[in-house]
């Protein structure tokens, strides 16, 4: 019996694209720019909640790449994303990469008080024990979650997006870049960086650890007087902190107040507050679906799809991720 060739055995390599319930406008735009088909999928919830899912087509020996953003209900979201990692695994998916525009539970990244759990870490214990063998991921809450996850992190950032967006728009005045607290003055200095060596600035706030998504702006460290202020953070959930923000640095004698961050959570009232707030923008990118009652004028939605094609091109090929994304 005849051997076949070397390339007859060796079997081509396949990328292919998955997409949960969550966000699926996201993945199909990244499938576009990718010039690739999302993979039909069979996926429905039982009477009890519980999820099922089944790909319609084989994915033996695929690298796999699966696409799903942890949207509310946010654990139905990070449960659907398991199962599907699980199916993959066991029918031969040769590599699979967990695609996490948004990760879950990423404020829980460390322990506050006595007898709490961290969270972020269970997260990535429960993405490796499911089958994962690689994570990819826009703007963590802090950097430390990339060393939770026992193998390959691609922790992109959203910021060159951002910073061209507001260098088009804005690139004319007088800019100081905000950080609503002191733990993201790393952050904002990037963006100053960025934004040609602009003045930086932070707000001295303090929060109750008890009482989620309250705190309190203080005083403002730094000279914003006159300028227009780029106000950055990595999300903006109830938008009680950013507003509050906002609302000092005019009392602060900033001109305008651009408000800048990478994920829309936009939970409760924070539609009404962003829209009703002194901010001239609000830009942030859709690493998170937002519905119709969402959008208000002075919001800006940029596209995070190229960024992650790129990357998804990148390690399929297994060429470099860092150097993609060097502003």
């Amino acid at each position: 019996m005849t051997n076949g060739s070397l390339s007859e055995r060796t079997p081509t390599r396949n990328l292919m694209l998955f997409s949960g319930r969550a966000h699926p406008t996201l993945a199909q735009e990244v499938a576009q720019l990718l010039e690739a088909e999302l993979v039909p999928t069979t996926a429905y919830d039982f009477a009890n909640g519980e999820i099922y899912v089944r790909f319609d087509k084989s994915v033996r020996g695929c690298d796999a790449f699966v696409i799903q953003s942890h949207s509310a209900p946010i654990n139905e979201a990070i449960m659907e994303q398991l199962i599907m990692i699980d199916a993959l695994k066991r029918a031969s998916a040769k590599r699979i990469t967990v695609v996490l525009p948004f990760y879950g539970y990423a404020r829980q990244d460390k322990k506050h008080l006595g007898r709490e759990p961290i969270s972020a870490r269970l997260m990535a214990d429960l993405f490796l024990s499911a089958g994962a063998d690689r994570l990819m991921t826009v703007d963590l809450h802090t950097a430390q979650i990339q060393g939770f996850f026992d193998g390959p992190v691609d922790h992109l950032l959203a910021m060159p997006i951002l910073t061209r967006h507001v260098k088009k728009k804005y690139g004319d005045k007088q800019l100081a870049v905000v950080s609503p607290d002191a733990g993201r003055i790393k952050v904002a200095e990037s963006w100053a960086n960025s934004l040609g060596g602009a003045p930086l600035a932070f707000i001295h706030k303090t929060r109750d650890i008890s009482r989620p998504n309250e705190s309190k702006a203080n005083r403002i460290v730094g000279d914003v007087a006159g300028r227009t202020c780029i106000l950055v953070d990595d999300l903006i959930d109830t938008g009680g902190t950013i507003v509050q923000a906002a609302e000092a640095l005019k009392a602060d004698g900033a001109e305008d107040v651009i408000i800048a961050a990478t994920h829309a959570v936009f939970s409760g009232p924070a539609v009404d507050r962003l829209k009703n707030c002194c901010a001239r923008e609000v830009i942030v990118t859709n690493t998170l679906p937002l519905t119709e009652e969402m959008q208000f004028d002075k919001l800006t939605v940029l596209s995070i799809a190229p960024l992650l094609a790129q990357a998804i091109s990148a390690v399929f090929e297994d060429g470099s991720v860092t150097s993609l994304f060097k502003e």
